[in-house]
């Protein structure tokens, strides 16, 4: 069992779990944590038995959730996409996102750009974008201040990004909209 926990064999994930005396959490074999000194662990057959022993699980290899239900990367692209979705008009920095969920700032430019075909920050202005859809065509706002509203530091990269998302200036494509509008 010690073997399978410092190679972190996922093989022996199910058969045993293992727990760390100084933390107070346990984990799955395959467990990417810091190998613990040996004179630390504890190994139990089952999750209840770590829980009844008074550990709790890790968060990072979620021995508390069934092996096939859980994707420690679906988890994170979410969590980051969740991140994105309700902040996209605050200035968001790669390092900070990378830090509320975990992982340095290559693995989830990596990850995320594997999983959704974007990276984080292109995914950023998928969002803010089609938030100055929107903005254009329910409301009379200006695009400067749309720009402004949903994030963007200067309108010249607002203008940027619209018309390489759209094909369109903001103005075209809130002329666009009115115009759909009238012949309804």
């Amino acid at each position: 069992m010690w073997e399978a926990t410092v190679t972190c064999n996922p093989e022996y994930d199910g058969k045993f779990f293992y727990a760390i005396k100084t933390t107070g959490i346990y984990c799955r074999p395959s467990c990417r944590s810091k190998t613990p000194r040996y004179k630390n662990v504890s190994f139990f057959k089952n999750a209840v038995e770590a829980q009844k022993a008074g550990y709790r699980p890790c968060k990072r290899c979620r021995p508390d959730l069934k092996l096939q239900s859980y994707d420690p990367l679906e988890s994170i692209i979410e969590d980051t996409k969740e991140i994105i979705e309700n902040k996209y008009w605050k200035n968001i920095h790669l390092n900070t996102l990378a830090e509320e969920v975990g992982v340095s700032r290559f693995h989830l430019n990596r990850i995320f750009k594997n999983r959704t075909g974007y990276t984080p920050r292109m995914y950023l202005e998928k969002i803010r974008i089609q938030k100055a859809k929107e903005l254009l065509n329910t409301t009379k706002l200006s695009s400067t201040d749309i720009g402004f509203q949903i994030g963007y530091q200067s309108i010249s990269s607002f203008y940027n990004a619209f018309k390489r998302c759209t094909g369109l200036s903001p103005r075209e494509f809130q002329a666009a909209c009115t115009k759909t509008k009238g012949d309804v």
